[in-house]
């Protein structure tokens, strides 16, 4: 495989796609997805061939313990009964769907069970990315039912393939079995993994092993499950919402800002780059299907499409609608509800782990031959993400408009709470920690005056009072302050372009400025 140049290429694409997707009004993903294809004519692409153990193990891992660390797990409690309905009887009664349908248009059943495995997982990825303009509570309702059935949907596809490849017997006792191992295993390595972790995050104090323990944490979890057997995707998301919990009360600041910084790179990298692969192997697939058969792949896209909203929309208002009734913890009425399944039913959207599963089949038999309709599943599974990516987007604001769901104000309510109550507690505590640090009465004093004065600008916010005094001179404050930390950063610049100071002067001098700069910038925004 080319390396280096293959390495550019993607970062040139992702690039790309970052800049103008939003001007050319393209869902990045299709663009990522759209570029891979096109990449796939140029010779020296056209036969990227992805391992599939390094598919599963390099990207989701990355991916879903990222999205794990920053979901709300008090709103997993709230609607856990739901969450757990849809991210598992949900995910198997779809790849069953889907599965009869494929068979029923020829498809045998071993791939069949595979390409419906494939594509009944929503993406937690995917929904972050597509569904901004919902309330929080349904987007962390959706991003962990697509974490609960990515467990769910590779424990499916792990035995269909096995069956397939003719290394596993299909049996009830058989498939049950493998059931309570990768739910239970796959938790308990998880759990394991989030201990150790926990354990070695005390002991150190070095920022870069900090980091280099929350790189860790969700591949040791991940070839901890695979190697009993377990799911590696639960284990992932277990050890990221145990960290979630507990890494705050261990880790430094200087330790958590480059966490979210490595994460948040690192997942829009991994992401981007998977949809471009994925992209160059279904046109490598594509290319390998004759013309009638081409055919045949384009309408099951759509039926397979049409089929995955049709399940969801029937699993909502059945056994699904009556605990999205009994979870709701707003008080509102059932057609609050009934929105509120509209609303979810048109934003089931496949991603990022239904690519990697379906380039993850194998190419061979245990006997040696050619894993059946392996092109076919590649070519489908790209294409059914790219029509719920496109189809459901330009619906979904549509529905959203029609659905009329109230306007989530808790996220700024609490923000607002916190940082007054945290507020009000420093001053209380002002008087002791000044004698423990031994300032003198004018600094207590003006640091007093200073915390009285955010407080003011807190009550401001909260009555919407864009004209209240303390407001403006808080935001003429911030103007100013910031406008002297660029300066003092010129400055910098000017000296080190004059050979005053050293290149190391000037990023150990910058680096404060840098981190009061975007202290400054966020609270313009805030």
């Amino acid at each position: 495989m080319l390396g280096p140049e293959l390495v550019v290429v993607l970062g040139l694409a992702i690039a790309i796609t970052a800049g103008v997707a939003d001007r050319i009004r393209i869902a990045p993903p299709v663009l990522l997805l759209v570029i891979g294809a096109g990449l796939a004519f140029v010779p020296q692409f056209a036969h990227v061939e992805l391992p599939a153990d390094a598919v599963l193990l390099l990207f989701l891992p990355a991916l879903l313990y990222w999205e794990s660390l920053t979901t709300s797990l008090r709103e997993i409690r709230k609607n856990l009964r739901g969450i757990v309905l849809m991210g598992t009887l949900l995910v198997v009664v779809t790849a069953g769907a889907v599965a009869v349908l494929l068979h029923l248009l020829g498809m045998p059943w071993g791939p069949a069970w595979v390409l419906g495995a494939a594509v009944a997982p929503t993406d937690a990825t995917a929904v972050g990315v597509l569904t901004k303009m919902l309330p929080r509570r349904n987007v962390t309702v959706l991003r962990a039912e697509s974490l609960v059935n990515d467990g769910t949907t590779l424990v499916v596809y792990g035995i269909a393939v096995a069956v397939t490849v003719g290394t596993q017997q299909l049996t009830f006792w058989g498939v049950s079995g493998m059931l309570a191992l990768s739910y239970l295993g796959g938790v308990a390595a998880g759990l394991l993994a989030a201990w150790v972790g926990a354990l070695v995050l005390r002991r150190v104090d070095t920022v870069v092993l900090e980091n280099l323990v929350t790189l860790l944490v969700p591949f040791v979890a991940f070839l901890g499950a695979e190697a009993i057997g377990a799911s590696g995707v639960l284990a992932v998301v277990a050890a990221g919402i145990v960290v979630s919990q507990v890494g705050p009360k261990l880790d430094r600041a200087e330790t958590r800002q480059q966490v979210r910084s490595f994460w948040s790179f690192l997942t829009f990298l991994l992401n981007g780059a998977l949809f471009v692969l994925v992209g160059i192997e279904a046109m490598v697939a594509a290319r390998a299907l004759e013309p009638a058969e081409l055919l045949r792949a384009a309408g099951i896209i759509g039926a397979v499409a049409v089929a995955l909203v049709v399940v969801r929309f029937a699993f909502l208002n059945t056994a699904g609608g009556a605990v999205w009734l009994v979870t709701r913890t707003t008080g509102g009425s059932p057609r609050e509800g009934h929105r509120d399944r509209l609303v979810s039913g048109f934003a089931g959207f496949r991603g990022a782990v239904s690519l990697a599963m379906a380039v993850g089949v194998p190419r061979m038999l245990e006997s040696g031959a050619a894993f059946p309709d392996r092109d076919l599943i590649v070519f489908v599974t790209a294409g059914v993400v790219v029509v719920t990516i496109v189809g459901q987007a330009l619906v979904l604001p549509v529905v959203l408009r029609r659905a009329a769901l109230p306007e989530d104000e808790s996220v700024g309510e609490e923000r607002r709470y916190a940082e007054r109550t945290a507020i009000e507690e420093a001053l209380d505590a002002l008087p002791r920690l000044a004698r423990a640090t031994g300032a003198d009465r004018a600094t207590v004093e003006r640091v007093r005056k200073d915390y009285e004065a955010h407080l003011d600008v807190i009550q401001a916010r909260e009555e919407s009072d864009d004209d209240h005094p303390a407001l403006q001179r808080h935001d003429t404050a911030v103007a100013l302050e910031l406008a002297l930390v660029q300066h003092k950063a010129a400055t910098l610049l000017r000296l080190r372009d004059a050979d005053e100071i050293d290149d190391l002067v000037l990023r150990q001098v910058r680096s404060g400025y840098d981190a009061e700069e975007a202290r400054l910038s966020g609270a313009t925004q805030a």
